[in-house]
């Protein structure tokens, strides 16, 4: 049973995958999502009128704090050198366009960091809005691209 999946052990029980023997390289991850939100929140948002205060520069934190977080927050994944985190919030028509862009070098890869980054970044918009759009909705969260590692370059 433990060969056919790498995260069970040969009597089934979830572990962590040994990637010790794997070589250090360099790696990138991207991640998108969206905030979906009523006209008025957008543009309260653009005025910087939010009343709770300036939820575009709390959301970029909560994502960078989000992705150095992950093991604690996914039980299989390792803990790893994360060494860049970058945060896009693009205020549109509709909503708040999120990217995390999050980098490595390291023995595997940053995917989980770059989308639990933009989900924590999409709570806390979610969190600073919620008062003036109670409907918001957090959607398409997703990886986009990967670089780095054995599997090299790898783009939706």
């Amino acid at each position: 049973m433990g060969s056919e999946f790498t995260h069970l052990d040969d009597k089934g029980s979830a572990r962590m995958v040994d990637v010790s023997s794997k070589d250090v390289s360099a790696r990138t991850a991207t991640a998108t999502g969206f905030v979906r939100l009523s006209a008025d929140c957008v543009a309260l948002l653009r005025a910087g009128d939010i009343p709770k205060g300036d939820a575009l520069s709390v959301a970029r934190i909560a994502g960078i704090m989000g992705a150095k977080r992950v093991p604690d927050l996914v039980p299989l994944c390792h803990p790893i050198a994360l060494h860049g985190v970058d945060i896009d919030l693009g205020i549109r028509d509709d909503g708040v366009a999120i990217t995390a862009v999050t980098r490595t070098a390291d023995r595997t890869g940053v995917e989980m960091e770059a989308l639990t980054s933009v989900s924590v970044a999409a709570l806390a918009l979610v969190d600073m809005v919620k008062a003036v759009d109670p409907a918001a909705v957090i959607t398409d969260v997703r990886v986009e691209e990967k670089t780095g590692g054995k599997t090299g370059v790898w783009r939706r």
